[in-house]
Formats: structure tokens, sequence, C-alpha cells
């Protein structure tokens, strides 16, 4: 005979707390249908009533059927499928929690390392009231440095002296 199998509940609220806003109506009929689905099952008995074969021997006046019908409802085996999913769903559960482990530490140390970055950030002069010099300071890599490598102008790449030509100039 079939068993009724209570399963874990399921928490609505914190559901519903991360579905984005375009998807509540479908998450709403959801909900309801599953309430409705869950509502149908609890008005089901768990068990099948008991029948009173004594009564319908005594009334049936058929020889020998309800005798009959009790050894073949007696021997009605429905059969409730086997769960070959649960053990796979776990696994797949585990191997999961796990990348989601890996995911939150490392989410963690991108989170320190981007507040540092923004307290550096913070720290800075605002660059409207920064000078050649501070420009320099914080950012070098950026900076002109004329003394380093002199630019001329329109200052962008093209105009530029390669390494070579420097060398050459500087030979002269």
């Amino acid at each position: 005979m079939a068993r009724r199998i209570a399963g874990p509940t399921i928490n609505w609220a914190a559901m519903a707390e991360r579905v984005p806003e375009p998807q509540k109506p479908s998450f709403l009929a959801f909900k309801t249908k599953s309430d409705q689905y869950l509502r149908r099952m609890q008005a089901n008995p768990e068990s099948l009533p008991k029948f009173d074969w004594a009564y319908y021997k005594k009334n049936v006046a058929a020889a020998g059927l309800v005798d009959k019908f009790q050894k073949e409802f007696e021997s009605l085996k429905i059969p409730y499928p086997e769960d070959k999913y649960t053990s796979a769903v776990e696994a797949q559960e585990k191997e999961v929690a796990v990348e989601i482990k890996k995911f939150i530490e490392e989410s963690n140390q991108r989170i320190q390392n981007y507040e540092a970055e923004l307290t550096k950030i913070r720290s800075v002069i605002p660059f409207e009231e920064m000078t050649l010099e501070d420009f320099a300071d914080y950012y070098p890599e950026d900076a002109l440095r004329p003394l380093d490598k002199p630019t001329f102008w329109p200052h962008d790449e093209d105009s530029e002296f390669t390494e070579e030509e420097l060398k050459k100039l500087a030979e002269k």
C-alpha cells in the first residue's frame, strides 16, 4: 500500500524575497497551484478505508462472489514508484554546496581587495585640487615624466621617438 510522504516544508516567504519583481505573478501562480495540490492531498486519508467483508457476505446473495472480491482485493499490490533520483539530487546538492562555499570565499577575497582599493581611492586628493606633482605621486604609471622620457607636441604615440631613435640622438 502506498504511504503518504511528508516532505520538507517550503519557506515561501524566503523564496518570495529572491524572486525578481517581473516574475512575481508567475511565482504567485505557482504557489497557488502548489497550495491547491497540498490541500487535495491532505483531504485524502492516509490509508484506504477498511471494508466490512462480513456485512457484504451477509447482504450479497451471490455465493462466493464476496469471498472472490475479498481475495482479489487483499492480493492487490499497487507498486509504489521506486525513488531513483533522491540520491543523485543529494549528491549534486553536496557538489554545489562545495562550489558555493568556494565562490563565497573567492567573493569575500575580492570584496576585501575592492575595499582596500576604495580606501586608497578615497584617500586621494580630488582631481580638481591635484597638481601635476600630486598626480605623478599617486599615479606614477600614468603621469608625464618629462625628465625620464620627454614628449613632443602633440604628445601622442605617433609623434614620439622610439627607444632606438632616442639612443641615436643621445649618441650624437
